[in-house]
């Protein structure tokens, strides 16, 4: 339910997103009124729909995508792709969330174009690699705290591959690709400590270059390694020869790259907030589709909701399960690889019954907004006690009260803040179509798993099933 209109920006706001959407719309966050029973299923992964979008574009035939995520970030996706010649068709579908895409690869991709980045950090990574094998000018832009975000070291290893790039020296939006229509690649150096996409971006083209890639990976760590892994395995299962010679080093050999028909996985990071409801409201929650194996980061989730409480079930057929009785564990997490679930976690820690530290998440300071800073801000917006950390965020127990919680156009930090307003009355979250980046059904859904007709879409058109049954035990994972 939207109610009112503010304007976001203070000093906190400013610290943390400094690109606040102005008037924004406020959202009534729905509170728990009872323990949940519900089932949410989720469109496709983000993460997996960019990677296959970028192979679909690059392969040696056509290919189709089955139930690929519709959403902000992917529309991007496919805009630039389709600038740069590629043939993208919707085809419809039985399933609830979209059409699925049909991708025909261009006989030569063409620049003198230009790209919209918005917020997706995907685009403005995945992307100028693919312009660099185009041939003419393709120029990068994005929305206002795009322009902020970390750029430098994928640029330079792009010129050092062989590509020309103009960007005045900024290390970020706004630049130039001038595609000469092929680059020659070889060994790179890189420091990929601000997003492992720097490495991805580099290896989901290398098939491409003329002598592939060799990634070496400088700095002391690489967050999200996990995104990485992703990458390698979708670029193996389409027969590109793939390995990793040392720690933090990759090489991609030059050659084909497979058409594949295939079918995106749930996004299992968007399962965090609806998973972690059950843990606030007390209840259950599924999540169907819920795959044995993966890459994706959100599996995580089955093993860090238990460090909260939470009882954590995944069935024979792909039900992942999760339930809790309202009571919220204090934490002392590090979790490097999982950056993307941290506002989640942290939300819950601003619930818990005891105090906790959550780190090795230093590098969502370059998200979508300060995501550290964003938290603390907001945490203390409604009386809870939040400081930050170097690397994280440590949280001690207070009572929330009601206010506006700001989301600094950032989806997570909105989906948080709607987690608050489970067991918190009267919290109200600024720009909730800010989720519209990878989960553009977040409001239906939410509204639905809590059983609130009213305000969700029709069973099944939006993707949510209310259910019955007894709550799951302690089974493990």
């Amino acid at each position: 339910m939207l109610i009112a209109k503010m304007n976001p920006q203070d000093d906190d706001g400013a610290r943390a997103g400094e690109a606040g959407p102005g008037d924004a719309e406020l959202w009534a966050a729905p509170t728990a009124g009872s323990a949940l029973r519900a089932t949410v299923p989720l469109p496709g992964s983000k993460s997996l729909t960019g990677r296959e979008l970028i192979l679909s574009a690059l392969a040696d035939g056509p290919g189709t995508l089955r139930r690929p995520l519709h959403s902000r970030d992917s529309a991007l996706m496919v805009d630039a792709l389709r600038a740069l010649g590629t043939g993208i068709e919707e085809i419809p579908s039985e399933g609830a969330f979209g059409a699925d895409l049909r991708v025909s690869p261009a006989s030569e991709l063409t620049g003198s174009t230009s790209i919209g980045c918005g917020l997706a950090g995907t685009v403005m990574r995945f992307i100028p690699p693919v312009a660099a094998l185009a041939l003419g000018p393709v120029a990068f832009d994005g929305d206002p705290y795009a322009r902020k975000r970390p750029m430098r070291a994928i640029l330079e290893a792009l010129r050092a591959l062989g590509a020309d790039i103009a960007d005045e020296g900024r290390g970020a939006l706004p630049f130039t690709v001038h595609g000469s229509g092929s680059l020659r690649g070889g060994r790179v150096e890189l420091d990929a400590s601000l997003s492992s996409q720097f490495v991805s971006g580099l290896l989901l083209s290398a098939p491409r270059f003329d002598e592939g890639v060799h990634v070496v990976h400088t700095g002391e760590r690489v967050p999200s390694l996990p995104h990485i892994e992703m990458t390698v395995e979708a670029l193996r299962a389409r027969g590109v020869d793939v390995s990793s010679p040392a720690p933090h080093e990759w090489r991609v050999e030059p050659g084909p790259i497979a058409a594949r028909d295939l079918t995106i996985e749930p996004d299992l990071s968007n399962a965090a907030p609806f998973l972690a409801a059950a843990l606030v409201a007390g209840g259950s929650v599924s999540v169907p589709n819920w795959p044995d194996a993966t890459t994706q980061v959100g599996d995580q989730l089955r093993r860090l909701l238990p460090e909260f409480g939470a009882q954590v079930r995944l069935s024979d057929d792909g039900v992942l399960s999760v339930s809790g009785d309202g009571a919220v564990r204090g934490v002392q997490l590090h979790v490097p690889e999982a950056g993307e679930l941290a506002p989640t976690l942290v939300g819950l820690a601003a619930l818990a019954d005891g105090p906790s530290e959550i780190t090795g998440i230093g590098h969502i300071r370059h998200h979508e907004t300060d995501r550290i800073a964003a938290l603390v801000a907001e945490i203390r917006g409604l009386g809870g006690d939040a400081v930050e950390l170097e690397d994280g965020i440590a949280v001690r127990p207070a009572p929330l009260h009601a206010g506006v919680w700001k989301s600094y156009a950032d989806h997570r930090m909105a989906t948080t803040g709607a987690l608050l307003g489970l067991r918190v009355a009267g919290v109200e979250v600024e720009d909730i179509a800010s989720t519209s980046k990878t989960l553009p059904q977040f409001s239906e859904l939410w509204h639905g798993m809590l059983g609130d007709e009213s305000d969700a879409a029709e069973p099944g058109a939006a993707g949510w099933l209310p259910t019955t049954g007894t709550t799951f035990g302690p089974d493990g994972l």
